[in-house]
């Protein structure tokens, strides 16, 4: 898998990633402050709960930044890797907030993305060859080409 293929892969989650965050952040505020929209029939009874919404959407809205800033690395493909899992598992052990929150459709779009960018995050990691190899092209470094 080349180079921009694989920084393809990193922006494509990142704009993802963010859009869902920035996005989750707008809902979860909507929800705890006036009641409205999904989280407001979560966060109904348990307004303060919406600390962990805010704090998770907006850590993934910072996590695209670095993602979509990173070079198309081994490292960073597990890192998106992890978060990717991290989140498809998340909603799928809690999959009854979005029963709750009659927001399904939401639930599989955001699963099934997090689960696709996983995989493929994996595979542009394997394919990435191991942390010290530059990228194909790029020149070598002195005291790399002894």
């Amino acid at each position: 898998m080349s180079f921009t293929v694989r920084r393809l892969i990193l922006r494509a989650n990142a704009f993802y990633i963010g859009l869902a965050g920035l996005s989750g952040v707008v809902f979860d505020l909507r929800g705890a402050w006036f009641g409205v929209g999904p989280q407001g029939r979560i966060l109904a009874d348990a307004p303060h709960a919406a600390i962990g919404f805010v704090e998770a959407h907006g850590l993934a809205a910072i996590l695209a930044v670095v993602l979509w800033r990173a070079m198309p690395a081994r490292q960073w493909h597990m890192t998106a890797f992890a978060m990717d899992v991290l989140l498809g598992t998340s909603n799928l052990l809690f999959w009854q907030m979005f029963v709750a929150a009659d927001a399904l459709p939401v639930g599989y779009l955001t699963t099934a993305l997090h689960l696709s960018f996983a995989t493929a995050q994996l595979t542009a990691a394997v394919s990435a060859g191991r942390p010290t190899d530059p990228p194909r092209g790029a020149p070598m470094m002195a005291h790399q080409a002894s």
